[in-house]
C-alpha cells in the first residue's frame, strides 16, 4: 500500500444496512422467534463471536450541544454469525437477550445477500417498522390527550 490511505466511501447499501440494523436492534425477541420460525429456508450458520454481554459508557451533552459527559452505562449484547455461503451478519442490541441478538446477526446476514433482501425486508423489516410506528403514534395521541391551552381571559374592566 506504500503510504496510501485508504477511504471507505458509504454506499446505498451502507445506508439501508445501518437502517436495517437499527430496526433488528429494536425488534422484540418474540417478533425475531416469531420471523425465524415462519422462515422458508433456514440456512446453516455459524457464530464467530457470542452472544457476548458487556457494558458500553453512555455519553450525554448538556443541553443537547454542550460538553459531553459521561451519564452512565448501559448493558449491550453482541453476535456475529457466518452462513454457510460465507456471509457474516453482526448485531448489536440494548439488554441481555442472546437468542434475540444472534436472530439478528442471521437476518443481517440474510439481508446482505441480494436474493434474500427483498424477502427479508418484506417479512421482518416491515413488521418491525410497522410496530414502531403504531407505538410511536399512540404514545404521540396519549401526550396530546394531556395537553393543555393556557390563556388569559380580559375582563371588561378598567
Amino acid at each position: 500500500m506504500s503510504g496510501e490511505i485508504l477511504e471507505s466511501v458509504p454506499t446505498a447499501d451502507d445506508a439501508g444496512r445501518k437502517a436495517a440494523m437499527a430496526l433488528l436492534a429494536q425488534a422484540t425477541t418474540q417478533e425475531m422467534a416469531q420471523f425465524w420460525g415462519q422462515w422458508a429456508d433456514k440456512p446453516q450458520f455459524e457464530t464467530l463471536r457470542g452472544p457476548e454481554t458487556g457494558l458500553v459508557m453512555v455519553r450525554g451533552r448538556i443541553g443537547g450541544g454542550g460538553a459531553p459527559f459521561n451519564l452512565g452505562e448501559a448493558t449491550v449484547t453482541r453476535a456475529t454469525i457466518r452462513l454457510g455461503n460465507g456471509a457474516v451478519g453482526h448485531a448489536y442490541a440494548l439488554g441481555r437477550d442472546g437468542t434475540k441478538v444472534r436472530l439478528a446477526a442471521v437476518f443481517d446476514a440474510l439481508w446482505q445477500e441480494p436474493a434474500h433482501r427483498q424477502a427479508v425486508e418484506d417479512t421482518v423489516l416491515a413488521p418491525i417498522a410497522h410496530r414502531l410506528k403504531d407505538n410511536l403514534e399512540h404514545r404521540r395521541a396519549e401526550t396530546a390527550a394531556t395537553k393543555v391551552d393556557f390563556f388569559t381571559m380580559v375582563r371588561g374592566d378598567d
